[in-house]
Formats: structure tokens, sequence, C-alpha cells
């Protein structure tokens, strides 16, 4: 068996090169990269040049060869998503149009991770970072913008005869942009009764003939094609409105809520829906100790894997406290996915004095290590450690 978790120490750019020179493949890339907050730089590539850089653009160009290689890993249906605040959001969002092509950018998420409000320090009270998703290909990604946690039950307070949850929906096109002489083949009439609700692409007793109008009584369109409408009676309904014109007969889609529905993904997330720093404090306690000062919820990375098929291939090549890892496990045993996850972090040291080194946790690979050892002696699906070839 293949296992969930494999981990690998030492230098991401080195592991990504190899990776590369090997012809391996990924399907999802989650990252977490150094904020550049001012603390010394972890990441001290042998940049060439003689030029006084400035932080930001020393923080870019250790970025641009590790982006360079996540791209060339990412399979063409793959997808990278990106954490980032304020200190680089900029300059990351340029270096990855330069890198994957602005035509490849998919998102620019906002995640409430801190709904309080950082409370030190001047100015206003930071309650957010940002995703940054860019596709590898946008004509091929398999990234479905979706998910069944974001449907409300509570959207869907109809019921039929079954029991079954539904709502109504206009058939009518809402959008202006589509009318008779955008979309003609989509103006026609239906005939419905009031009365028994019934719909009908032809004529019967008790009809009327409805066209399909906007409020202001212009021409609109229908949503769905006459034979659609022909081959689905049942799923429409005739009532009577009060419009801005006075009453009138319109046309609406029982709208089903069924298991698997899946609705769009907005691009806020708030905390209650995918966890704050707080929650993945204390997560990452329960399994290994509050060792980390600010890891994400695994929450965040199970929103982010649901976009993508239930056996895709994961990696984090900034994987500090192993979260990416964890919430691949979680997902797996949630939903019987066989998703593998190949994470990455380097020996950089944990401050003396710091809850991670008095449990001697000497490294942050160390961190990572334990927690990911820890998932699969708690949820199963298997723990490998391996080295790149000479290390």
């Amino acid at each position: 068996m293949v296992p969930w978790n494999r981990f690998v120490e030492g230098d991401n750019l080195d592991v990504l090169r190899h990776l590369v020179a090997q012809g391996e493949h990924v399907d999802l890339i989650y990252i977490d990269p150094p904020y550049n907050t001012g603390n010394d730089f972890a990441y001290r590539d042998d940049i060439r040049g003689d030029a006084v850089r400035t932080r930001h653009e020393a923080w870019v160009e250790m970025m641009r060869p590790r982006l360079e290689a996540a791209r060339d890993l990412l399979a063409p249906g793959g997808a990278l998503f990106a954490s980032i605040d304020d200190h680089e959001a900029a300059y990351l969002r340029l270096l990855l149009d330069e890198v994957f092509g602005e035509e490849c950018f998919l998102a620019q998420i906002v995640v409430n991770l801190n709904p309080k409000g950082r409370q030190l320090g001047p100015g206003f009270a930071t309650s957010h970072e940002y995703l940054l998703v860019f596709a590898r290909d946008p004509r091929a990604c398999v990234l479905e913008a979706s998910s069944t946690e974001a449907v409300d039950p509570a959207d869907f307070p109809q019921r039929d005869e079954e029991g079954r949850a539904f709502r109504h929906l206009p058939l009518r096109n809402t959008n202006k942009k589509f009318n008779p002489a955008t979309t003609p083949t989509l103006h026609y009439p239906l005939y419905g009764d009031a009365a028994s609700g019934r719909v009908a692409t032809e004529p019967f007793a008790d009809a009327v003939e409805i066209w399909p109008v906007f409020g202001d009584g212009r021409p609109a369109v229908w949503r769905w094609s006459a034979a659609l409408a022909a081959e689905r009676p049942d799923d429409l309904v005739c009532r009577r409105i009060r419009g801005r014109l006075g009453d009138r007969v319109d046309v609406y889609q029982r709208d089903w809520l069924h298991p698997g529905r899946r609705k769009k993904l907005s691009t806020i997330w708030m905390a209650e829906e995918v966890g704050s720093t707080d929650t993945a404090v204390a997560e990452l306690k329960a399994i290994v100790g509050h060792v980390f000062e600010s890891p994400k919820p695994t929450g965040l990375i199970r929103r982010i894997l649901a976009t993508m098929p239930d056996d895709a291939r994961v990696l984090d090549f900034f994987a500090g406290s192993g979260t990416t890892g964890h919430a691949v496990a979680l997902a797996n045993l949630a939903d019987g996915g066989t998703r593998r996850c190949l994470s990455v972090d380097r020996a950089e040291p944990t401050r003396p004095g710091s809850n991670a080194h008095a449990a001697g946790l000497l490294t942050v690979a160390d961190i990572t290590r334990a927690r990911l050892r820890a998932v699969a002696e708690q949820l199963g699906g298997g723990f490998e450690e391996w080295r790149l070839p000479g290390s």
C-alpha cells in the first residue's frame, strides 16, 4: 500500500529539482511560504550579483526558482494554492503571473484566520490572509471551485409529496446579456396553468401562453432549451406572481437538493467554515503539543482538497507543522479517498526556549516529522520518510 504521507527533509529547491528530473507530477500544490515579516531569512540561496537588494527583491528571488520548479511538477490538470499575507501578497501575485502566466490565475481568496483581529501593534486589527490560486493549464485544470459543504439545506424550503427538498428558481434568464437578440433559440413560448401548476411546451386545456419577459416587460429568454423543457416538464411549475407591471403568470424550475450537490465557493472564506489560527493551534496541541506558533487549520486545507479529485497527488514544500499531510489523512478517512501527500521541510533550528525546543524538536523538520508520524499512528494511512540521493 502506498502511504498517504511521505516526508523528505532537505532544501525544498533541491527536492523540487530532483522530482522534476525524475519526471514526477502532482495534481495539487499547497504552500505557506515565509512571509518576510522582518526576521532573519531562513532560505539563503546563492544569488549572484552585485546589486543591493531590498528584502522584497531577495524574497522574490528566493521564491522564483521554487515556483518555476513547482510549475513544472504540476500535471496539466493541476493547480497551486499559496497562502500569503500583506507583506508579500502583491509581489507573489506578480511573480505567479510571470511564472505561470496571467491567464492561469484562478482566484485571490480572502481567508479570515483571525476573527478578532491582531490587537498588538498600531493600525488596523488584521483578521485575514490570502490564498492565491493558479492553474498549470486553465483549459485542462480539473479544479472544481465548489463544495458540498457550501450547500445550505435551508435554501431549499419546499417539499414534494415524497418529502424531497427543492426551491423555486425563475426559468427566465435574469442576466440581460442574454436576450432574444443574443440567444434567439431560447426565446419561445411555454404553456402553463397557474391553478394546477402544469407546464408544457405545447398548448393544453386551461393553459395560457407564456413568453419570457424582464420585469419591465421587455422580451427575455429562458435558461432551458425547448427540448429540455419538453424532456423535464415535471421539474417546471406555473405560478401567478405580482410583477412591476401587475399580475402575470411565470414559469419556475424546481431545483432539487440531492446528495452530493455542490455550490460554487465564494472568494471569502470565514473562520467558522475553515477554522482559525486558534483552532489550528488546538489541533496541533492535541496531536504533538503546542510546538508551532501559527499553523494553518486542517479545515482550510480540507476545503482546498475538496476542489480536486479524491485521488489527488499533493505536495507541500513549505510543510511547517505538517497541516497538509494531516488534512489529507482526515479527508481520506471522511470520503474513502486515496490522496497521497509529499511534505518537504528543512532542518531550520527551532528557537531555544520555545515549546518545540523544550520538547526535543530541535528543527522545523522535526516538528513536521513528529506530526505526520502521529497522524499515521492515530488515523492510519501510513508514513514514509525518504532522503534525496546522496544526502
